[in-house]
């Protein structure tokens, strides 16, 4: 049986059964460095101007287009993530990585550079487009390179640096902005990148895939449109426009029309962009649930509005608050590390994302028991625990995926992973913060007295600074107000995540491949589409 040719800098050695295995070049730890600081660039600036946002649009004079900054780039990416995971598939990863970190660079400068908020959205979707690329890409090169078992390892802390941007960008955006100017939350990213991009050039060496490649031109515009109609009408309703509005409803029915329309073309489509095919695996459709469910909308729904909880509530500042969230991290960390080894030596891998909904679940339901007077350390605890009931799902769910498919599909496989992650995420950010405005209004509108309403004003001009100025006596109001309408939240969040739980038990486990089953496995496969090498660096 022949096999396919073994990435560029790798020495297979001689054909002994122990040689079978493909080893991980002797460079491989430069590799994973650039591959984790990518991550970290494409997945930070999702958070990073969030604290700098009052700041940006007072001196673009663009208030009425602040969401689009944020917005812009969450589009651009969910939409780049199957067509950098399906284009990987066909043409070899090192030139689209590449190609990824390049415009998340040009991105940058546009956005550092920006005179006005059109140009700030341009360079945010051009940074979203490259930024999707970095996540999807590099997940993708770590299963090029390395044996789903061994992997197990590796993914634990790429799927950390997701969780450590959500704390460490609003923090850098806010010390950028204070200190010197909301535009090195832009120009921070041009050394880093660079050196990435240098890195990946000289270290990556894998096969280059001389293929002739059919684009999914019609499957992706449809696709663009689908996500383009949901992030919307889940961004904009409830908030900007009430859901009754028509423009909601247009992109609520644009929406479902566009969705309809994509898997109609997917179908006939000859190199679809995401192949219904993945849709027959038991563990693709179980693994995405979950990430949409559990991930999406419990790490989001807690990172979301345990900051603001905690100026609220508890008067801290807006950097007090994100360090507070640190543990958060720690509790990644923790169990994504651990499990990761594991897992790398057992290959098994279903228990994690039981246990993790498990945590979760009582999580939700120890948030839901919070009260104004319970001290800081104890909220700090549970966003602790939120975080180790993260580390043992986020990167086990994507490994569990790619190790179900050959590796001429794995970046395929991983992008519509993420990429129906990012949508359960979207949604469901987006549910509970219209169910948490509906009952924040409500809480006001019964507590607060008559002649003190218009010092308080309405919940969407509600401040952290205007609940400090506010007379001790009605501040206590509106604290309790605030706390009243967000608690109760979490415990509505115990059914999804039940239903969540379920799933998990349903979840195949598939033994994670060692080396030499691996490498016999997909060998074939390889083998019939990939050509002649890229020269070596």
């Amino acid at each position: 049986m022949t096999h396919a040719p073994a990435p560029e800098g790798i020495d297979t050695g001689s054909a002994t059964a122990a040689d079978e295995s493909i080893a991980k070049p002797a460079n491989f730890g430069l590799i994973f460095a650039a591959l984790m600081l990518t991550m970290l660039l494409g997945a930070l600036d999702q958070t990073i101007v969030s604290t700098a946002l009052p700041t940006i649009v007072g001196e673009l004079d663009g208030i009425e287009h602040m969401a689009w900054i944020t917005t812009a780039y969450i589009l651009a990416a969910t939409v780049g993530m199957p067509v950098y995971g399906k284009l990987g598939d066909l043409m070899g990863r090192k030139n689209i990585f590449l190609t990824g970190i390049a415009l998340f660079l040009v991105g940058s400068v546009v956005c550092g550079l920006a005179g006005n908020m059109g140009t700030l959205i341009a360079g945010r979707a051009l940074q979203g487009l490259g930024g999707g690329g970095l996540m999807i890409t590099s997940q993708a090169i770590i299963a090029d390179l390395v044996p789903p078992r061994e992997r197990a390892k590796y993914m634990a802390p790429m799927g950390a640096v997701f969780g450590l941007s959500s704390v460490v960008g609003p923090l850098l955006g806010g010390w950028f902005t204070d200190e010197h100017s909301w535009r090195w939350a832009f120009w921070v990213n041009l050394p880093l990148g660079v050196l990435a991009f240098l890195v990946a050039a000289v270290a990556i060496r894998l096969p280059r895939k001389a293929v002739q490649v059919t684009l999914d031109y019609v499957g992706t515009a449809l696709m663009a449109a689908a996500v383009t109609c949901t992030v919307l009408f889940a961004s904009w309703g409830g908030t900007q426009y009430a859901w009754s509005d028509p423009l909601v409803v247009g992109l609520g029915i644009g929406a479902v029309v566009a969705w309809v329309l994509f898997f109609v073309a997917e179908k006939r489509a000859k190199e679809p962009v995401i192949p219904l095919h993945l849709f027959r695996s038991p563990i693709f459709n179980v693994a995405t649930l979950l990430g949409m469910i559990v991930i999406g909308l419990g790490m989001f729904a807690i990172v979301g509005y345990m900051p603001t909880y905690l100026q609220m509530v508890y008067g801290k500042s807006a950097t007090e608050s994100g360090l507070l969230l640190i543990p958060m991290v720690v509790g990644i960390m923790g169990t994504a590390l651990p499990s990761g080894a594991i897992m790398s030596r057992t290959g098994r891998y279903k228990v994690y994302p039981i246990a993790g909904t498990v945590i979760i679940m009582l999580v939700a339901f120890l948030m839901s028991t919070l009260d104004v007077s319970d001290p800081v350390w104890l909220v700090c605890l549970y966003v602790g625990l939120a975080g180790a009931g993260v580390g043992l799902m986020m990167q086990t769910l994507v490994l569990a995926v790619q190790n179900d498919f050959p590796a001429a599909e794995v970046g395929t496989a991983t992008s519509a992973n993420n990429f129906f992650r990012e949508i359960g995420a979207t949604l469901g950010t987006a549910v509970v913060g219209a169910v948490f405005a509906s009952r924040l209004t409500d809480q006001l509108a019964a507590n607060i007295p008559a002649g003190a309403a218009a010092q308080v004003g309405d919940s969407d001009s509600l401040t952290p600074a205007l609940v400090r100025a506010l007379p001790a006596d009605l501040r206590e109001t509106v604290v309790s107000s605030y706390q009243e309408a967000l608690v109760p939240i979490f415990l509505y969040l115990l059914p999804v995540f039940a239903v969540g739980l379920v799933l998990a038990f349903f979840l195949k486990e598939k033994p994670l491949a060692d080396s030499a089953d691996w490498h016999a496995e997909n060998g074939p496969a390889t083998e019939a589409a990939d050509k002649e090498p890229a020269p070596a660096v």
